[in-house]
């Protein structure tokens, strides 16, 4: 199995909520970094934290929170995914629909790194208030798994 197959499986987990299967090929130590600007920017150690800070809060904060990948690009030890993110936030209301880029590292097998590459914006006016125009980001606090 390619790199590119084990990432390519990672997504198709995530398409059927399967998150042991998203989880399954991560090192012990992956590192999983979201986009500065995003709402759950910063940097995860290990598979427990990157479900609990990052895949846990959106369920919580989206209703139909979808990440379609249209491309995957195998670059041997490092994968691109390319794809477009979407849902509507759970306390505005609001729709969102932003392009987004995940940059993978793997060593023999398992999950390195993972980088974030998206246009935060869009999914930032989605979090604002519609009447005030002013909302959170929110911000994680971390809880000694984000560096």
């Amino acid at each position: 199995m390619s790199n590119a197959d084990i990432i390519r499986g990672h997504y198709a987990a995530n398409d059927r909520g399967d998150l042991d299967g998203m989880l399954a090929p991560f090192a012990p130590d992956v590192r999983w970094t979201e986009a500065a600007g995003f709402p759950y920017a910063g940097t995860y150690i290990g598979p427990a934290a990157v479900a609990a800070n990052v895949f846990a809060r959106i369920q919580e904060d989206w209703d139909d929170y979808t990440v379609a990948i249209d491309e995957v690009v195998d670059g041997g030890d490092t994968v691109i995914g390319i794809g477009t993110y979407s849902g509507t936030h759970t306390r505005t209301g609001r729709f969102f629909a932003a392009r987004v880029a995940h940059v993978w590292r793997l060593a023999d097998g398992k999950v390195v790194a993972f980088e974030q590459f998206t246009d935060t914006e869009m999914v930032n006016r989605a979090l604002r208030d519609p009447s005030t125009g002013s909302g959170t980001q929110g911000a994680s606090t971390g809880s000694g798994t984000q560096v």
